[in-house]
C-alpha cells in the first residue's frame, strides 16, 4: 500500500503534467498564424475552374504524392456531406494535401468530427473552415418530414436526423422550399457550434486568426456560394 507521502507526490506529479500539457496548448494557440484571407479566394477561383470545365486536376501527380510522406500542410478544413456528387477535392478543383475534408451525411458536426477538426487547426495550421451544405440534400429531407410528421427513422439514421432536427425546426413556415431552407440553415447551426467550440477554435476565431465559413453548393451549376 502507497503511503501518503508517496500519493500526494503522485497528485503533484499528474497535475504538473496537466499545466504543462495546458501551457503548450496555450502557446499553440498564442502563436498561431493569421487566418488566411486568400484561403477562401483561392476554393472560390477552383470551383469557378470546375463549373466552366476548366480544372487543372493540379497536385495530382506522383511528384505531389512524394512531397507529402513526409507531412501534410491543408490551406483548409471543408466538412461536407458524405453525397457521393459533392466531393470538396473535385468541386473546389484542388489535389492531395491541399484540403482536410471530413464528410459525414447532413454536414453535422459530433464530438468525433470536432476533434478531426481541432487536429487540422491546432496542428496542422488551417485558418480556414468551411461548413459545406448542398442542395437537394437527403439527410436534410428526412428531417424535415420528420419534423413535419413521417415516422422517424428506427436505425442509426435517427442519430443524423435528430443533429439536423434543430435546424428543419428553425426553418419551419418560412417562404419558400422547405428542404432548401433548412438546408440552409443548417448550415448556419453548424457554422455557430463550430465558432464557439472550446478550447481550441473559439479563442482563434475571436482573435481573428480563424475564419469559419458557411456555404453551399448547387448541385445542378456546380457552383458554391456564401451562405449569409
Amino acid at each position: 500500500m502507497k503511503t501518503l507521502t508517496q500519493l500526494t507526490a503522485m497528485k503533484t506529479t499528474k497535475s504538473s503534467a496537466i499545466i504543462a500539457l495546458l501551457a503548450l496548448a496555450g502557446s499553440a494557440l498564442t502563436n498561431a498564424e493569421p487566418a488566411d484571407t486568400a484561403a477562401w479566394q483561392k476554393l472560390l477561383d477552383g470551383n469557378a475552374r470546375f463549373v466552366s470545365g476548366q480544372s487543372k486536376h493540379q497536385h495530382q501527380d506522383v511528384k505531389r504524392r512524394a512531397e507529402l510522406a513526409a507531412g501534410q500542410k491543408p490551406f483548409a478544413v471543408v466538412i461536407g456531406c458524405a453525397d457521393s456528387r459533392t466531393s470538396p477535392e473535385i468541386l473546389f478543383d484542388q489535389g492531395l494535401g491541399d484540403l482536410f475534408v471530413i464528410r459525414i451525411a447532413g454536414n453535422i458536426v459530433d464530438d468525433t468530427a470536432l476533434g478531426s477538426v481541432e487536429f487540422a487547426v491546432a496542428q496542422l495550421g488551417a485558418r480556414l473552415i468551411v461548413v459545406l451544405g448542398h442542395e437537394k440534400c437527403g439527410a436534410v429531407k428526412a428531417t424535415v418530414g420528420v419534423v413535419n410528421g413521417d415516422a422517424a427513422p428506427a436505425n442509426h439514421i435517427a442519430s443524423i436526423v435528430e443533429a439536423i432536427k434543430p435546424a428543419a425546426q428553425a426553418s419551419k413556415g418560412r417562404e419558400g422550399d422547405a428542404v432548401e431552407n433548412a438546408v440552409l440553415e443548417n448550415v448556419r447551426e453548424v457554422v455557430k457550434k463550430l465558432k464557439v467550440s472550446k478550447p481550441v477554435l473559439e479563442p482563434l476565431v475571436k482573435s481573428g486568426e480563424l475564419k469559419v465559413i458557411g456555404a453551399r453548393y448547387d448541385l445542378d451549376d456546380g457552383k458554391v456560394e456564401i451562405v449569409p
